[in-house]
């Protein structure tokens, strides 16, 4: 038999957590149609392998070959629209994108309410509104409408979308629902409609957030921050009358605890028969928080629920740096005197002594701005982030502790570092999931089954988060290059590719298996190589963003088709709508 292509000696990681084994996998018509072992005593490989012939055949000898990995936090509600490559996430062996994440996007929107939406994304995801003013058409009102959209749209890789939860409130209730006031008995019966339409049209769920640092650019919180339960239950009630989805939930950082939010949600998910994924955060120092919502997972997945936390897998990393929102200087009348100038010439100018102590003396002045941006100054968690970008750093490289070595305060070593490179240097600010300096606990909480990894975020934060590598950073840090408590490649390549399929109820993907979708990576682990964030200005009006490559990707491919190679994209566009829920193949 004659394939489209014939992976050939490669070790197969199967995406499920087994054994690795070395084996050809075949692909016809986008589809896994065949998988042999070089250990079978059935096959002799050098005269009567098991599978045929392939138009195209690859060696991938010494090489992985895995399923392609799903992200199920990416924000590319934008992107998705105004360019037909999801970066950097397809650079890091992505090839399904979840978006619509935290109750944030673009759809459903009358044309007048389009500065309303505009604001909420320029605040909560830092992307510029003049990049979503230029970017994106609005050719669309309804949420059926935005999926056609994207339907027409060629990409490289797969979308899939939740109905986010602000745009819908402000579609149902105008200034009301912006404004954060109660639902009536109208507005939540509309909004249930809207729901099921939503998901027969595609949606795959519904998303919401509460967490206090999301804003709207003019310092507001989002339209969904407060929602009563009463309408988290009515919009589930809606998503589950079409058939069902996911609910993604972000709760806010807790100060008493997580149970009164996330029991909210979960109690409308058990009424309306839903899962749930909801993203966990774990913090640097204080009493741990994260048990008690594990607890709470705990709890109610044996009550016959189907809930997991969602953890990334290195610290939530802020991106500081001269080019970027975020720096410690950023609010100082003094620095906004300079801070229109052109890099090297606003370098040039911090290097004066006389600028440098008036900065340095000066305070914060009035104006509104992206909370995020005041954890620039969290010395104990901030460290230079150099070209290895080493995200698990020792406590002896953070700003506070390289001040107090050379006798001098820690803004003023910040200060120094962020002129390093000719003033491209990058600090990285670990806001989150980096206790007591480590990311033990953030391996212990991998591991579970009742834990799925997600918040690439690949689509938002432009300017200040660059954390949609991190399957690279699994590949490299997890699995080959941490000193302790390493996973292995299987459990790895199983958190990546089937665990967050499962959640998103992708039962098509995450495997390689005969009929299951021909997503793949080839991958050399020995060579696997994350390099440091840059920036670049490929955004619409000219508009910058936050850049990461990687070495060590052979090959990704999507249904079938090459789409990477060796780190340079190739011409194809393969990707699609994931329209809803997949089903498993026939017979698997």
């Amino acid at each position: 038999m004659t394939y489209e292509f014939v992976i050939r000696n490669g070790t197969i990681v199967d995406g499920l957590g087994g054994e690795p084994f070395v084996g050809d996998v075949a692909v016809s018509d986008g589809v896994i149609t065949a998988v042999s072992r070089a250990d079978d005593p059935a096959v002799s490989r050098a005269d009567d392998p098991a599978i045929g012939t392939g138009a195209k055949e690859i060696d991938a000898t010494g090489l992985l070959v895995t399923p392609g990995f799903v992200d199920l936090h990416t924000h590319y509600d934008g992107q998705a629209i105004w360019s037909d490559r999801m970066t950097p996430s397809s650079a890091h062996g992505v090839t399904t994108a979840v978006m619509g994440n935290c109750g944030v996007g673009f759809a459903p929107c009358r044309a007048e309410d389009h500065d309303v939406l505009v604001d909420v994304m320029a605040g909560v995801e830092d992307i510029p509104g003049v990049v979503m003013v230029d970017g994106l058409p609005w050719t669309w009102e309804t949420f059926p409408q935005y999926l056609d959209a994207l339907d027409a749209r060629q990409r490289d890789i797969d979308v899939a979308a939740f109905l986010p939860h602000s745009p819908l409130r402000v579609y149902v209730m105008g200034q009301r629902g912006a404004d954060r006031e109660p639902a009536t008995a109208e507005d939540l019966a509309l909004m249930r409609k809207l729901a099921s339409e939503a998901i027969e049209a595609g949606a795959l769920g519904f998303a919401s957030s509460r967490l206090a640092t999301h804003r709207t650019d003019g310092g507001e919180k989002i339209p969904s921050f407060n929602a009563a339960e009463e309408e988290i239950l009515e919009i589930a009630r809606g998503v589950a009358d079409a058939g069902g989805g996911l609910l993604q939930f972000v709760p806010d950082i807790p100060a008493g605890g997580f149970q009164p939010v996330l029991q909210q949600v979960f109690d409308a998910a058990g009424e309306a028969g839903l899962p749930v994924t909801f993203t966990l955060l774990v913090l640097n120092g204080g009493d741990p928080l994260w048990p008690e919502a594990i607890t709470m997972v705990e709890k109610a997945n044996a009550a016959g629920g189907d809930i997991t936390a969602q953890v990334f897998p290195r610290p939530i990393g802020l991106m500081i740096g001269l080019q970027l929102t975020a720096n410690p200087f950023v609010l100082f009348p003094s620095y906004q005197e300079i801070a229109h100038l052109p890099l090297a010439e606003r370098v040039a100018q911090m290097r004066k002594p006389e600028v440098r102590e008036r900065i340095l003396a000066d305070k914060p002045g009035p104006g509104l701005v992206n909370p995020l941006v005041h954890l620039a100054q969290m010395w104990e968690w901030v460290f230079p982030l150099g070209d290895d970008a080493n995200y698990e750093p020792d406590r002896s490289m953070s700003i506070l502790k390289r001040a107090e070595a050379r006798g001098v305060s820690p803004m003023e070593e910040a200060y120094d570092r962020l002129l390093d490179d000719d003033g491209h240097a990058i600090l990285l600010g670990a806001m989150a999931n980096f206790q007591d300096n480590s990311l033990d606990t953030v391996g212990e909480l991998i591991r579970r089954d009742d834990v799925v990894l997600g918040l690439g975020d690949g689509g938002a934060h432009y300017g200040m988060i660059c954390d949609s590598s991190f399957p690279t950073y699994m590949l490299a840090h997890w699995t080959r290059d941490r000193a302790k408590g390493r996973l292995t490649i299987a459990e790895a390549i199983r958190e990546l590719t089937s665990a967050p399929a499962r959640v998103a109820g992708l039962a098509d993907r995450g495997r390689i298996a005969v009929g299951y979708k021909a997503d793949l990576n080839v991958i050399d682990h020995a060579g696997v190589k994350l390099h440091k964030p840059t920036i670049v200005h490929d955004l619409p009006a000219g508009g910058r963003r936050l850049d990461q490559t990687a070495e060590g990707y052979v090959l990704t491919i999507v249904s079938g088709e090459i789409i990477s190679e060796n780190g340079e994209p190739t011409a194809a566009r393969p990707g699609k709508l994931i329209r809803g829920r997949q089903p498993a193949p026939a017979g698997a």
